[in-house]
């Protein structure tokens, strides 16, 4: 039972992890498309701040052994990918 406890909580910090992820690229999205372009210091400021935030999160989750470490660099980067997929396709506007 107590092991069933673990996985399930290794599991929850993943999906909150990636769930915090999606909400940073949703509100970076919606930055974009209404309110700044990238290379305003807003952007850049907002971006910069939800990054850390996230790495925060990751460090804590791996420091528990909720998560390991190869799996928050993973989802740091995925949503890295994804946000320069964005610029980039901002910049073509």
């Amino acid at each position: 039972m107590a092991s069933e406890m673990i996985i399930d909580h290794k599991e929850k910090a993943n999906a909150l992890l990636k769930a915090d992820a999606a909400k940073i690229l949703k509100l970076i999205k919606v930055q974009m498309d209404n309110l700044t372009m990238p290379q305003c210091p807003l952007y850049e400021e907002v971006l910069d701040t939800q990054m850390f935030g996230l790495s925060r999160e990751i460090d804590f989750a791996v420091r528990l052994g909720l998560i390991e470490e190869t799996e928050g660099k993973a989802i740091l980067d995925e949503l890295e990918r994804e946000l320069s997929i964005l610029h980039e396709a901002s910049v073509k506007k």
